[in-house]
Order: structure tokens, then sequence, then C-alpha cells
């Protein structure tokens, strides 16, 4: 299997999974934006805590804490918000923060990954195009999930309305 279709298989199934189990991809596009935080401020920390009770932690033991760092908020996140999305129009419509939510983790993932590993992944077409991309994809994922959230807030003035009587 070439690297290009890793790379298209690991943004087309986060996108399928989300739709499939119509799970609010927004959510989880903030999530992996937590655990993007989670690396750059946590990890060094999380490491020496693994260090005094391991003294052989290696790079693997490293970047086994920055991956799930990274990827521990949406996994939970995702399971949490699993069949949230309702609606027709909804479930396409979360089309977009899904589409951005893998790419982001794409782009926050690879090159956490050992060496080798990511320096073929990130030599292909496919690594190109997308990190080109890279602040699109985040300002777009941004807006896009922010867009989403802001349209599902429920209408509390109603809400108070059909309360009082």
């Amino acid at each position: 299997m070439s690297y290009d279709a890793i790379l298209i298989a690991a943004l087309v199934l986060p996108v399928l999974l989300f739709l499939i189990l119509r799970v609010n991809a927004s959510f989880v596009f903030l999530s992996v934006c937590l655990g993007a935080v989670l690396v750059d401020h946590v990890s060094g920390d999380a490491e020496m805590i693994v260090g005094s009770f391991s003294p052989r932690t290696d790079s693997l033991s490293q970047t086994t804490i920055e991956l799930l760092l990274l990827l521990v908020p949406a996994v939970v996140t995702s399971i949490i918000m699993a069949f949230s999305v309702r609606g027709k129009a909804r479930v396409f419509l979360n089309l977009f923060p899904a589409a951005a939510t893998s790419m982001l983790l794409v782009l926050l993932a690879v090159p956490m990954l050992p060496r080798g590993l990511a320096f073929n992944l990130m030599t292909q077409d496919a690594w190109r195009i997308l990190s080109n991309a890279e602040a699109l994809v985040i300002g777009a994922g941004a807006l896009v999930s922010l867009f989403f959230l802001w349209t599902q807030r429920r209408n509390f003035r109603a809400q108070e309305k059909h309360g009082k009587h």
C-alpha cells in the first residue's frame, strides 16, 4: 500500500465515522485543538512523569505520549457526541466540520510519528497538498465549527415562554 493511499485513508475514515455515527464534528474539531495545546504545553511534564516511573523512556514513548495527548480528547468527545446530530440537513452540513477535523488531525499527527514513517508520509503528493492548505484548514475549520455550533443553539426565550404557566 502506498503512503499516498495511507494518507487518503487517514483523511477519509474519520469523516465516514463522524457521518455514520452522527458525531458532532464541531466539538471534535475543538477537541483536536485542545489536544494540540496539550501537546505544546503538557507533553514535557507528562514525559517527566512517565520517566519517573520508567527510567528507560525513549523517542517512542515521547511519540506515544504526544499522540495520546492529541487524540484522547478527540476520541472521548467522539464517544460522548455519538448520535448527537439529528436531521438530514444537519448530518449533511456536518460533513464540513468532519472534513476539517480529519485534515487537522492528519496535519498534527503525522509530524509526531516516528521519523521514518513521518518522512515517508511527508514526501507524498497528498501531504504536500494538505500542508499547503494548513492555514485554510485551520481557519475555515474553526469558522465552520463555530457556525455549526451557533446554529444548533437552543432558543432559550422560547423555552422560558413555554416554561411559565
